[in-house]
């Protein structure tokens, strides 16, 4: 499977950027070993520039005619290989090379097919969501639920301005549902990929966790609303000041620490029990982290930004550098294991082991392009220096085509995730799945 040609930017005026990315793509189109027939493009714009997504896709699309599909999102920041691009006006773009019939690009008015006899059926999805959508997290369930996998990846896009999408399908609109740009606002959108006739698909995703846990395993046992009253049969908040090692008698350190403080949940028999990440001093992938957003004296209780249910596993924890960074490596590790064959030449061997392999890719790695979403709150600050944490991807996964997104949360499987990032790889059909 051949490389899929990327380029990414950064200018104040939109068409400079556009330029600059073109520039990039029409080099590498013309690389042997990058793919010569693209069809469907990926489209991440930073938040500058919000306000000219319909000018942007126009202007791609018609530099561009041969790409039959557009995809992709805004967010505060962008990522591609290598660099990260935050409060600044950039954008990124990769040309995926895919058969037509293994893809779909949906969106509100161009909705995936139902499923039946002789139709496209999705075995997963890229999904870009909007946070404001009521019910988004449920609308992610309901379109994991529509796939074989019950496997989707994304994020919600993020913006200090206007929040938009790019879907725009090759298969036209929904008849009835009128001429469509292709830039939306609300809702879900993305791409569906397919099985191949070998009942293979060409992807294979991971999530990375960005939090330490610093307290023992909880179950809820009561709870009212998004209010945690009970853990293990105790009071919540008498259990969190416990695990903190804080009182209210001292309500400055207390509260110091408790803003601090995130929770991690987990359904029961999920993540949290998992023995192997216990010992790192990490979560594993079933672990969602959501803010700690007030304390409830009256109940005994602590405000969670999710509506958990009795039974849940609860942990306290912490956002934690070192953490991060080890979780990232692993997945990434994962990844290039799984996909590098058992046996190789030495010639092969030498190529993919040398220093200098971080900056050339080798097609013993299989990987043709990735996508990698993070959350906007880790990024390279949280990993200690500009673009870190893309770093960090490119030294552990290899010098590969990449784009993404800093979201405003993270979808993989079936949850929402927050703090994590989401490392989806395009690979050869042989080797490949979710």
């Amino acid at each position: 499977m051949k490389l899929f040609p990327y380029g990414h930017a950064t200018h104040p005026q939109w068409q400079m950027a556009a330029g600059l990315v073109l520039a990039q793509l029409r080099a590498y189109l013309a690389l042997p070993d990058y793919a010569q027939s693209p069809t469907l493009a990926l489209l991440y714009i930073t938040d500058h520039y919000a306000g000219d997504a319909q000018e942007i896709l126009d202007h791609l699309s018609a530099e561009l005619p041969d790409i039959t599909d557009w995809s992709g999102t805004v967010g505060v920041g962008i990522a591609s290989n290598n660099v990260e691009y935050f409060d600044e006006p950039a954008m990124a773009v990769m040309l995926c090379e895919l058969p037509h019939d293994q893809y779909r690009v949906f969106s509100g008015v161009s909705p995936l097919p139902a499923a039946g006899p002789g139709r496209f059926k999705a075995h997963t999805a890229l999904v870009h969501a909007d946070a404001s959508t009521p019910d988004v997290a449920e609308l992610i369930d309901e379109m994991a639920q529509r796939t074989d996998s019950g496997y989707v990846f994304g994020g919600l896009a993020s913006s200090r301005s206007r929040t938009v999408q790019f879907a725009l399908s090759g298969h036209g609109n929904v008849k009835g549902q009128g001429a469509a740009g292709g830039v939306f606002s609300g809702g879900l959108s993305g791409v569906a990929f397919a099985r191949d006739a070998s009942g293979k698909t060409g992807l294979m995703s991971r999530v990375t966790q960005g939090c330490r846990p610093v307290s023992a395993d909880h179950v809820i046992t009561a709870c009212d609303a998004n209010v945690v009253t009970e853990l293990d049969g105790q009071p919540a908040l008498e259990v969190l000041l416990a695990d903190l090692k804080v009182s209210l008698d001292q309500p400055r350190e207390a509260l110091a620490k408790v803003r601090t403080t995130l929770v991690g949940l987990s359904r029961p028999g999920e993540g949290l029990n998992d023995a192997s990440h216990k010992r790192a001093g990490q979560f594993g992938a079933d672990v969602f982290v959501r803010h700690l957003i007030g304390l409830d004296p009256s109940r005994k209780g602590i405000a969670i930004a999710d509506v958990p249910a009795v039974g849940m596993t609860l942990a306290f924890c912490e956002r934690h550098r070192e953490a991060a960074r080890a979780d990232l490596i692993r997945v990434c590790a994962e990844i290039r294991e799984e996909l590098e064959p058992e046996e190789v030449t030495l010639e092969v061997a030498g190529a993919l082991n040398a220093p200098e392999a971080e900056s050339r890719p080798h097609a013993a790695r299989r990987i043709a392009g990735a996508i990698y979403v993070s959350c906007s709150g880790r990024g390279g600050p949280h990993f200690g220096a500009p673009s870190a944490e893309l770093q960090i991807v490119r030294r552990a996964l290899g010098d590969v085509p990449l784009v993404g997104f800093f979201a405003g949360g993270e979808i993989a499987r079936h949850h929402l995730y927050g703090y994590t990032g989401v490392l989806t790889v395009f690979t050869s059909l042989e080797e490949a799945g979710t």
